[in-house]
């Protein structure tokens, strides 16, 4: 085998490695997103509770932004890494893929309280 074929080989080798690697990624940056958005859409179901107190309710709106702050962020990030199609893409997939399933509307609360008991 020549030197050049041998050459060629090798970087289409690190070339499909790279193209993995991006790939995972994507995935991992995704999953975060993914993370991101469904804490944001528990978190604002919480927000609008009857049941808590004001300060709690003001303290979830608080999170509510910083949580809305950090998707942002993500977004941008990917955009960085990945191009601002790649980020749109993923941000509207994960909009359409991510909720917060019927089954959890009703028994996941927050508690009024930053006591767990057990």
């Amino acid at each position: 085998m020549s030197t050049y074929s041998q050459d060629t080989v090798s970087m289409n080798i690190v070339a499909e490695y790279m193209e993995e690697q991006r790939k995972l990624s994507l995935a991992a940056n995704m999953e975060e997103l993914a993370g991101l958005r469904f804490s944001i859409l528990l978190t604002s179901k919480w927000a609008v509770s009857e049941s808590l107190s004001e300060e709690r309710v003001a303290e979830l709106r608080t999170e509510l932004s910083n949580l809305r702050t950090q998707y942002l962020d993500k977004v941008d990030a990917i955009a960085m890494a990945f191009g601002v199609q790649a980020a749109m893409e993923t941000r509207e997939q994960i909009e359409r893929e991510v909720f917060v399933p019927e089954e959890m509307n009703e028994c996941v609360l927050p508690m009024d309280t930053d006591q767990l008991y057990f």
